[in-house]
């Protein structure tokens, strides 16, 4: 048994954390249909870097090897309602109103920010505050360009496809001045590179692309939890902790890897259950025409017994296939 434990973790730490179970987004109709088969509403289906840090599982179970395609949920259907009788991620529990008392308000980053979806504007209301979101580690918006600024940025936000958690919105991503405020902010000064608008752009565009492929790896996990959340996961809050390597990542560079240039924690809510999952970033290469150059090792961290399972059943499957 004990040698058993250790073959298993060298293939998790050598193999890497990214599931390659067919489109990731396919997780978007399942939860519809299940959601909508509990309870009855009708309609049909309609409209945050490359991940190749691990081989395909040709061998799947039958639950997962039958993952319907990727499509969005209809309209009427509950999976991002706040008040759905039918689905359990939504009812709530007496250990989920803390988490939701906790939750009860927007980030500061995403309270206004479907505003800036549609059309650009030239400022918006700040707080004037330096406190930092603990949802997001991101200060208030701050849509104001600096004084020594060279050159105008958009305010245009883009909306992603990441739902939030105790919401009926998706999260929404930071504009061009937004990124450029926050550079400033942690001592980043245009002045000491060459960048240009056209920069700001891409920058703003490969963000989205990384983080949109996180998002699309997680639900390739939480399909392996699709019976008990029908409705899908969501995303409570994320941190950046670049200077925070992983065990894994530590393991892979003794091992001769390069380490990760980025981490991050994203905290999800799968039908009331927080689960944390770790994403490693690696540099891949020359960005590509959609905009992916980063290498992606996502998995659940190793903090609950759910979790070391799952990372057990997917290390057999690739052992395996």
């Amino acid at each position: 048994m004990g040698i058993c434990l250790i073959c298993w973790f060298w293939v998790d730490c050598l193999v890497g954390g990214t599931l390659h179970l067919g489109d990731g987004s396919s997780l978007a109709k399942t939860a519809s249909e299940n959601c909508c088969t509990n309870n009855g509403c009708s309609g049909t289906g309609g409209g945050m870097g490359a991940s190749t840090s691990s081989p395909s599982l040709a061998n799947q179970s039958p639950n997962m090897s039958s993952q319907p395609s990727a499509a969005s949920p209809p309209s009427g259907c509950p999976m991002h309602q706040m008040q759905t009788e039918g689905c359990p991620m939504h009812k709530e529990s007496e250990p989920n109103k803390a988490i939701e008392r906790e939750n009860d308000f927007l980030p500061a980053h995403q309270e206004r920010a479907y505003e800036y979806i549609a059309c650009p504007v030239t400022s918006s209301t700040s707080s004037g505050s330096n406190d930092i979101d603990p949802r997001n580690m991101m200060p208030p918006p701050n849509q104001l360009p600096t004084p020594d600024q060279p050159f105008s940025l958009s305010t245009v936000r883009e909306e992603s496809t990441i739902p939030m958690a105790f919401s009926e919105k998706n999260w929404v991503y930071p504009s061009e001045q937004m990124f450029w405020n926050a550079m400033l902010r942690k001592g980043w000064r245009w002045k000491d590179e060459d960048i240009t608008q056209e920069d700001m752009n891409n920058i703003i565009k490969i963000h989205n692309q990384n983080n949109e492929q996180a998002w699309k790896e997680i639900l390739k996990w939480e399909l392996l939890h699709a019976k008990e959340c029908p409705c899908g996961p969501t995303l409570i809050r994320f941190g950046g902790k670049a200077k925070e390597y992983s065990p894994r990542a530590r393991i892979r560079s003794w091992m001769g890897y390069e380490l990760p240039f980025d981490r991050h924690d994203w905290i999800v809510d799968r039908c009331g259950t927080q689960v944390r999952y770790v994403i490693d970033y690696y540099d891949g290469g020359k960005v590509n025409k959609d905009f992916q150059f980063t290498i992606l090792d996502v998995r659940p961290a190793f903090d609950s017994l759910t979790a070391v399972w799952d990372r057990m059943k997917v290390a057999w499957w690739r052992w395996t296939s």
